[in-house]
């Protein structure tokens, strides 16, 4: 498993440049869901994909739907994401 800054700088590398706002916000939504770095790393990859750029409202909606839910692996929040239809994963 990659801590979050690990796979910021994975992304990096692959070319996605993301704002340090958005780093930022990153951070700040780990904290406030209280979220490992997986399903962070998870709700940052899926956010990429859904909306082909990193959108702050839907990250955060998309941790907090883990949360409550009660997910807590990646293997699962692919699995939740597949069986609501949000992203053909």
């Amino acid at each position: 498993m990659r801590t979050v800054e690990d796979y910021l700088l994975h992304l990096k590398s692959k070319g996605f440049q993301l704002r340090e706002d958005a780093i930022g916000f990153i951070y700040f939504g780990q904290q406030y869901t209280n979220s490992t770095d997986e399903l962070t790393n998870t709700a940052i990859e899926i956010t990429l994909k859904a909306q082909k750029g990193f959108d702050g409202s839907f990250y955060i909606s998309l941790l907090e739907t883990f949360a409550s839910n009660k997910i807590h692996s990646r293997k699962a929040a692919l699995q939740f994401i597949k069986k609501i239809e949000l992203l053909a994963v």
